[in-house]
């Protein structure tokens, strides 16, 4: 499913990455200028999205998570689902979301109001942003070339997996942008 988001912003890879400010799950502040000199992905998330699901259910994500953030890399879910929405998660919510899916991520954002996801133009749940450590937007996109809702996410060429490679040795990714495939993310307006 696709949204219809063209009106919303969106990061142009090989340009600075959007700064934003959000608050996490935990109640903190979460800048991306806090980060600099980091890299940092950020994964559109709805648990209630087949998609989503899949990766969460077979452990591939909390695996990709805990790969990468034991490499350095800052690893912030956001989760732009609009209070309007039965599939919302209040902070509480997400808490207990986070443990049971034992996410390995740095932060989980509250983007309820979608200001981070529109300003990205986030448009499925995944949604896949890759941000070098100049602040530069180097992959956005797929997190794999296996848009399936079932089986093992893990035989797919994952995007993100390689873009870091990448840029950790220094060099310049291969893919910097494919179509993103999920659920359309759920803003708050209904859009």
């Amino acid at each position: 499913m696709i949204c219809c988001n063209l009106a919303f912003a969106s990061a142009e890879v090989g340009k600075p990455a959007p700064e934003f400010t959000a608050t996490d799950i935990a109640g903190h502040s979460v800048k991306l200028s806090d980060y600099k000199g980091k890299i940092v992905v950020l994964e559109s998330y709805n648990q209630d999205c087949p998609f989503c699901h899949n990766h969460y259910k077979t452990g591939a994500m909390q695996e990709l998570q805990g790969e990468m953030t034991s490499k350095g890399v800052i690893w912030l879910v956001v989760n732009s689902v609009g209070a309007n929405y039965p599939n919302h998660r209040t902070p509480e919510q997400a808490k207990k979301e986070w443990a049971d899916q034992k996410m390995k991520a740095t932060a989980w954002i509250d983007d309820s109001s979608g200001d981070l996801g529109k300003k990205y133009g986030m448009k499925t749940t995944p949604h896949m942003f890759v941000i070098d450590k100049n602040g530069v937007l180097a992959y956005q996109g797929a997190i794999d070339n296996r848009p399936a809702t079932e089986g093992d996410p893990r035989t797919a060429k994952n995007y993100v997996r390689e873009t870091i490679a990448k840029l950790m040795a220094g060099e310049k990714p291969t893919v910097t942008q494919t179509k993103p495939y999920g659920c359309g993310v759920k803003y708050g307006n209904g859009t």
